[in-house]
């Protein structure tokens, strides 16, 4: 596969998993003045597919980053930005599974035990649910920003742009 079509898909699958950490920061103000009960049904209904879908963005964004960073590894510096924006992807998901899922874990524990106590559970990890996205959201912004500057450094510049 040429190089540009390898970076073109893996600028296009970081693109769309950020969107995913995006819609969570934005959301976030909003979801934190909400009561237990909003809260629960917001977040028990509303994100069922970000995982299935924004879980295949994730895992394609870091293969194909990683993909991206081996195809380059000749090429200094692209080699290096690309390198840290791989590693960016692959530390958000981290944060998302050391973070994230646990929580997830819990509520899905309560919501099978004892539906009653989803709300409240739902309010004791709440901070930590949605900080664990926003933490994740940052990090994928950084590794976006690297591998957009991997691109951009092996980009001639018009010498009529002065």
């Amino acid at each position: 596969m040429r190089l540009r079509v390898w970076r073109f898909i893996t600028l296009l699958l970081a693109a769309l998993a950020l969107t995913m950490e995006s819609a969570h920061v934005l959301e976030l103000p909003q979801k934190m003045q909400y009561n237990a009960q909003m809260y629960a049904a917001v977040n028990t209904s509303l994100y069922r597919w970000f995982a299935i879908v924004g879980g295949a963005y994730q895992v394609g964004s870091m293969a194909a980053a990683a993909g991206l960073a081996f195809l380059v590894r000749r090429r200094r510096p692209a080699f290096g930005w690309t390198l840290a924006g791989a590693c960016c992807l692959m530390l958000a998901f981290v944060v998302w599974l050391s973070v994230v899922v646990p929580v997830n874990a819990e509520v899905a524990e309560s919501l099978a035990a004892a539906p009653a106590s989803v709300p409240e559970v739902w309010m004791r990890l709440r901070n930590r649910w949605e900080y664990g996205h926003a933490a994740g959201f940052v990090i994928q912004v950084i590794g976006f920003g690297a591998l957009l500057l991997s691109v951009l450094v092996e980009t001639p510049q018009d010498p009529r742009a002065g």
